[in-house]
């Protein structure tokens, strides 16, 4: 056979260490990304904190962004209208500069103190999954066993006893292995990556078959983690497992790199620890009869490139001292990049959110809209999990106080009339229901849903009983029994 070569072009999709560094940065917290932050400017000599000038360095990141929204009425008791317009371009109202986040005025400053003080979180694992199965298109009974499974996941993000739990659903549910499955496969898909595996192996097997097939040595990787005992990872002598792989060392040793990067418990982040202040990432303030979206500019440190350093760089000079500072520099634009893109994806979800839910702004809860992190996601022309990680333990300061956004997503509830309602709407008026109902005859659940489709909104009692649990509000017999 005659031997010879040949030149082919072909297109391939790369997922770079920036780009990986970018979407790692989008789903951090405040306090992670101050962290992430400090740990840079110890470790790089060309990054430092800019702290005369109060703005990133113009060459290698972005300033603080703000857009406004116009805003559509004023007064918070008027009436709701049907629709209220949304005549913002982002094209148009995409600013350069930043705004500062608005101080309390001194009459606040008690109030101020006291929410700062008090509005801390501690992530729960359980209701973020419950809020990704909301968002989820599962049927009645599939929702139902997804619940099962949620409250089965231990504090590790993991599940025990899979087969003693399948079976046990198999038989509530009068359904087969397969369907319990199937709903099993889809919470595989939610955040965090891992989530609900039920062993060690198949939680590092869901990570890497949840990262871009260019992902260098994530082939070898899932071989690895899916026939190879994971004891072998610990061992110095890898040539043994290489040959049973039918690869190189090197290649092995990549693919291991690889695995030790994974979470092997999902649950870490939403685990117990020391309460921590909420920072809001966003502002929504109203200025001249507008809705204005910005950046909180006071979360972390303004970083530029260091220009003593920058002027030492020679481009001709390949000696050890100039290779250090061309790569800390590289690093440095590769942080400073990842950093603007952050802060670009974080202001346009934040703005879409606030265009969508204006009317929660104007007139309160009851006015909020339905919305979806696919509606986020195909406005902004984004991936979904972009948006998820967008909102994921992150905050806005509103003039209604202060959300995680998040808050602002809620499933669709069909009304009447061929339209649709959130269910944090629908909530807000159980709420309002029961808190004008008369004392000793307190309103039923099916009394309840009869009234919400006096106004429009068609929900099962059972709906509007978890509706109920949700905020806390004990049974109409309960409630009797207080009220006497």
């Amino acid at each position: 056979m005659k031997q010879s070569l040949n030149l082919n072009l072909s297109q391939s999709l790369t997922m770079t260490p920036a780009l990986q560094q970018a979407i790692r940065m989008l789903q951090l917290s405040t306090l992670d990304l101050k962290t992430e932050i400090q740990e840079a400017l110890e470790s790089n000599v060309m990054l430092e904190a800019d702290e005369g000038h109060g703005e990133i360095d113009t060459r290698e990141a972005t300033k603080a962004e703000t857009t406004e929204t116009e805003r559509s009425s004023s007064g918070s008791d008027a009436e709701i209208p049907e629709n209220l317009p949304v005549d913002a371009d982002w094209n148009d109202i995409y600013a350069g500069s930043a705004a500062p986040a608005p101080a309390p005025s001194s009459e606040d400053d008690d109030y101020w103190d006291y929410r700062q003080a008090n509005l801390t979180s501690t992530p729960d694992l359980h209701a973020h999954l419950t809020w990704q199965a909301d968002m989820h298109r599962f049927d009645d009974t599939q929702r139902a066993i997804a619940d099962h499974l949620i409250d089965a996941i231990n504090e590790h993000g993991l599940l025990d006893d899979w087969k003693e739990l399948s079976a046990r659903l198999v038989d509530e549910f009068d359904t087969d292995a397969a369907a319990v499955e199937a709903v099993l496969a889809e919470l595989h898909q939610f955040d965090p990556p891992g989530v609900a595996a039920r062993s060690l192996a198949e939680c590092l097997s869901i990570q890497l078959h949840q990262m871009p097939e260019c992902t260098p040595a994530r082939d070898i990787a899932l071989r690895i983690v899916d026939n190879e005992p994971l004891e072998c990872l610990a061992s110095r002598d890898r040539a043994p497992v290489a040959r049973r792989l039918g690869i190189e060392v090197d290649e092995l040793a990549q693919a291991i790199a690889l695995i030790q990067t994974l979470q092997p418990h999902p649950g870490e982040a939403f685990s117990d620890h020391e309460s921590s202040y909420v920072v809001p990432e966003v502002f929504v303030t109203r200025q001249s009869a507008r809705w204005q979206v910005s950046l909180n500019a006071d979360i972390a440190p303004r970083l530029r490139i260091n220009s003593q350093y920058l002027a030492l760089i020679k481009r001709a000079d390949k000696s050890a001292d100039q290779t250090t500072l061309k790569s800390h520099l590289q690093e440095a634009r590769f942080f400073l990049n990842s950093l603007k893109s952050r802060n670009d994806t974080l202001l346009q979800v934040a703005q879409t959110i606030v265009e969508a839910q204006r009317a929660f702004l104007e007139y309160g809860e009851e006015a909020m809209k339905p919305l979806v992190l696919r509606d986020v996601a195909e406005q902004l022309e984004i991936h979904e999990s972009t948006v998820s990680r967008a909102t994921a333990n992150k905050y806005m300061q509103t003039p209604r106080g202060i959300f995680e956004l998040k808050y602002f997503f809620s499933s669709h509830v069909s009304t009447t009339d061929g339209g649709s309602a959130s269910a944090t709407a629908i909530q807000a008026m159980i709420k309002r229901m029961v808190a004008a109902e008369t004392a000793g005859k307190p309103l039923s659940d099916s009394k309840l849903a009869d009234m919400l489709l006096d106004n429009g909104i068609k929900v099962a009692r059972r709906t509007v009983a978890k509706y109920r649990e949700a905020l806390s509000i004990a049974p109409s017999h309960e409630r009797r029994r207080q009220a006497s």
